[in-house]
């Protein structure tokens, strides 16, 4: 069973509208499709990662520079595999797109190696559960919209299916975001899991004072809640502060990049995006790091891989996703069956590897580059 042929296929969707966060604006829904091809004819329907201005740069990466080092190589070896794609990272600046390219390759190679033993990757991550709480990411800025719009936008995502939701905060003052924060809890009700999400909006300051102030609405975690230049200093101190679970990782694209968090004392909750860093192999290494340290296991955005990595083990929380179209066109239009949830649940795919089959016509429609 080993690699004969990968090809990569960058996706762009524009967007019918702008979402913005603390300190980003969002236009387009963006991914990479990776198809690993083995010399006994197995080939790999996975996607990953949602990086919108460098996917054909990513797809460039996987087919000139990693595929050439791969081939022939049989994909149960998937830590000499990594390795060997690791080592294009060294001596490069762009080190991070270079990790999201290994993250592509890594995750088509896990989807194989559960095609080849006909079962789901949870089961190969361990089998924990075949079903997980999935969430939604929303709670945007958008112009024109008063805090009190997030009550009936937390009461449609509980109509459609959702667990919870991640609230977008860090763009305003904490008194202004603590403020939406109290009419998103009125909209989706008490047993609805309300977390915060600053992407590194605050100084250590505003962000104890902000965490105060929403202490009472039972907050599952607040999420980057500070500055990325010193990040795990001052979300030490943050979570020193307050009684609010801190949850980061995703902006890591290393596992090495976890320890420094735990080692920092800085998190709760570890959301480590395998897109981003390297993949499922590498994901293992920080999940493993996480249970050791009592560190519960979340992950950013990318369902379709999450529910397997967060399904395989006993400290996983929750997936999450977008449900509103406008937002991710891609989840689950990509798919040509589509995942099952309902009663804030999501179901595991049941398929072998990671159980996508895509629409292809979809694709075609979509492709970049």
């Amino acid at each position: 069973m080993k690699i004969s042929r990968i090809e990569a296929i960058p996706i762009r969707i524009p967007l019918r509208k702008v979402f913005h966060g603390s300190s980003y604006a969002v236009d387009s829904r963006a991914t990479v499709i990776t198809r690993l091809h083995t010399e006994g004819g197995l080939v790999s329907e996975v996607y990953n990662g949602d990086d919108r201005a460098h996917g054909p740069a990513i797809a460039r990466i996987i087919e000139h520079e990693i595929a050439p080092l791969l081939i022939g190589e049989p994909v149960t070896a998937y830590e000499r595999i990594w390795e060997k794609m690791f080592r294009l990272t060294i001596a490069r600046a762009d080190r991070a797109l270079a990790m999201n390219a290994i993250a592509c390759v890594d995750t088509a190679v896990w989807d194989v190696l559960g095609k080849a033993h006909g079962i789901g990757v949870h089961a190969m991550l361990g089998g924990y559960r075949d079903a997980l709480p999935i969430i939604a990411i929303a709670g945007y800025y958008l112009p024109g919209k008063k805090p009190a719009d997030l009550a009936p936008e937390m009461a449609w995502l509980r109509s459609v299916g959702m667990a919870g939701c991640k609230v977008k905060v860090g763009g305003l003052t904490a008194e202004q975001d603590a403020e939406r924060v109290a009419y998103a809890r009125e909209g989706g009700g008490a047993d609805f899991l309300l977390a915060v999400d600053a992407n590194r909006g605050w100084p250590a300051p505003e962000a104890i004072r902000f965490a105060r102030l929403v202490e009472r609405y039972d907050i599952a975690w607040f999420e980057e809640p500070c500055h990325w230049h010193d990040d795990a200093r001052q979300m030490a101190e943050v979570r020193r502060a307050t009684s609010i679970p801190i949850n980061a990782g995703q902006s890591e694209v290393t596992a090495a990049g976890v320890r420094r968090l735990l080692d920092a004392g800085a998190v709760d909750i570890v959301n480590f995006d395998a897109s981003e860093g390297g993949g499922i192999t590498e994901w293992r290494r920080a999940a493993a790091a996480c249970a050791l340290a009592g560190v519960r296991m979340a992950h950013h955005e990318e369902p379709q891989i999450a529910a397997h990595m967060l399904g395989g083990i006993p400290h996983g929380i929750c997936v999450e996703c977008f449900p509103d179209p406008d937002r991710d066109p891609l989840f689950p239009g990509l798919w040509a069956e589509k995942p099952r949830i309902a009663d804030g649940m999501m179901q595991v795919p049941d398929g072998p590897g990671f159980g996508i089959r895509l629409d292809w016509d979809a694709v075609a429609r979509h492709r970049i580059g």
